[in-house]
């Protein structure tokens, strides 16, 4: 390792940060993390803090989980790499295909296709959705259906689902044959509409007329997380995913779960799609797959979409896709290990618990502090807090106040997300009450000193 000053001097200037402007790493060096320690972080002047966004959404376990790193180096022993191509596969990939197919059998789940990430399991499934109905004989079936606000990573395909104009517009002209419908999003929606209830019929009754627009025989699938996490924490009112499930059931649509986040226990339950009770045709997974430790993902597909490739006789059903690490054997030694820590940890009932804790924090919060606009989760360990410069109109924050938010709560022992107008919450699903507790505390100090100062 070298020097300190040296690694301080060359922070961002010889490499781009995603997600940001490539000027705005020069001006504000990012935090150089030297460390890391169960819920905990280290940067290189010696700060200690509570990663309140749990690596990116991944680190479920912390960072001090010994069986994954233990079956990482065993593995890289053992067989570090090898091609899952045709002719080959490797005995860590396999196992961890049976154990996919029991944990994800209440999806009604069956089988694997593995890739290196979420984009790449996006990317994935979209081309497999069309594929499969080119197979039945249905070629027409090209187009696309998601959410304004949802997020599928940054992919070409995966980017022309998105439904926010900050991971577009720069890359326009996208994938064509995508199209974007409201999103439950109580707080700001085209409708006027503040009952959660009322606003699912009015989305899902605006996709039903969106079907109707494109034609439902030139759609392949609609894509959705099944709690929105990028575009803000949007928890869709109860019966809004069974609705979504049952019109595409009847107009032949594929529904495809992006579970990036959401799948392996951070809902409070062990998926999302099982949190609102549907079987979806595909699930997108990665992040939690691993805890973040090595870059893996797995689109899971149902036994109704399997059916169709397995049995086709006219060699339509050939993938013409794959991934030079689709099943590295490192990567599935890691997930095996990942996904029985996960299971034994039982990682949604602390989810849930610490999630209810967190949300409720946060509403206390919103009443003392008038910049929080609106508080979003309740869901496991995934919440939000909105900031605003004015709570009857709900104008936003200019750009920089959110920033210097962060960074008062970060100097209070916390770090945080800032997603636009939003502060994002998604730490690791072991911490402890005391963990949340003292979350809350630097959220509110840190609110308190970046709008007095």
């Amino acid at each position: 390792m070298k020097e300190s000053n040296f690694l301080k001097e060359n922070n961002a200037q010889h490499m781009w940060h995603p997600m940001t402007h490539p000027q705005d790493s020069l001006d504000n060096p990012p935090r150089i993390i030297t460390g890391a320690s169960g819920v905990r972080i280290q940067d290189i002047d010696g700060n200690d803090v509570i990663d309140a966004v749990g690596g990116l959404w991944n680190v479920n376990l912390g960072f001090s989980s010994d069986p994954i790193k233990k079956a990482i180096s065993a593995q890289l022993d053992k067989l570090p790499y090898y091609s899952t191509f045709r002719g080959t596969s490797n005995d860590a990939v396999i196992e961890l295909s049976y154990e996919l197919s029991e944990f994800f059998k209440p999806d009604g789940l069956t089988t694997a296709f593995f890739t290196s990430g979420g984009s790449d399991s996006v990317e994935t499934a979209l081309r497999l959705a069309r594929q499969y109905h080119k197979v039945r004989g249905e070629p027409g079936r090209i187009k696309y259906l998601s959410l304004k606000k949802g997020y599928h990573g940054t992919h070409t395909g995966a980017a022309s689902v998105n439904g926010n104009a900050n991971f577009r517009a720069a890359y326009e002209p996208l994938l064509p044959g995508c199209f974007h419908t409201p999103s439950p999003y109580v707080y700001r929606n085209q409708f006027n509409e503040t009952d959660p209830e009322k606003l699912a019929h009015l989305c899902v009754a605006a996709m039903e007329e969106e079907i109707a627009f494109q034609g439902a025989n030139t759609i392949a699938a609609f894509i959705m997380e099944p709690i929105l996490g990028a575009g803000g924490i949007i928890v869709p009112h109860e019966s809004f995913v069974p609705m979504v499930r049952a019109l595409c059931t009847k107009h032949g649509i594929l529904f495809i779960a992006d579970e990036v986040i959401t799948a392996f226990g951070r809902t409070g339950a062990w998926s999302g799609s099982r949190l609102w009770g549907i079987q979806p045709d595909m699930m997108c997974t990665a992040k939690a797959i691993t805890n973040g430790y090595f870059p893996f993902g797995a689109v899971m597909l149902s036994e109704q979409v399997v059916d169709v490739f397995e049995n086709d006789k006219t060699g339509a059903a050939a993938i013409g896709h794959g991934y030079t690490y689709s099943g590295h054997p490192v990567g599935a030694a890691a997930a095996v290990a990942c996904l029985a820590e996960t299971i034994r940890l039982d990682v949604p009932t602390n989810a849930a618990k610490r999630g209810t804790q967190l949300f409720d924090g946060l509403e206390a919060l919103k009443a003392k502090h008038d910049v929080i606009g609106d508080v979003r989760g309740g869901r496991g360990l995934m919440a939000a807090i909105e900031l605003v410069s004015d709570r009857e109109t709900k104008a936003s924050l200019d750009k920089k106040t959110p920033i210097r938010i962060q960074d008062e709560i970060y100097n209070n022992g916390i770090m945080v997300r800032v997603s636009g107008p939003n502060i994002i919450l998604s730490p690791p699903l072991i911490v402890t009450e005391q963990d949340v507790s003292d979350i809350l505390s630097a959220i509110d100090a840190g609110l308190s000193a970046a709008m007095t100062s």
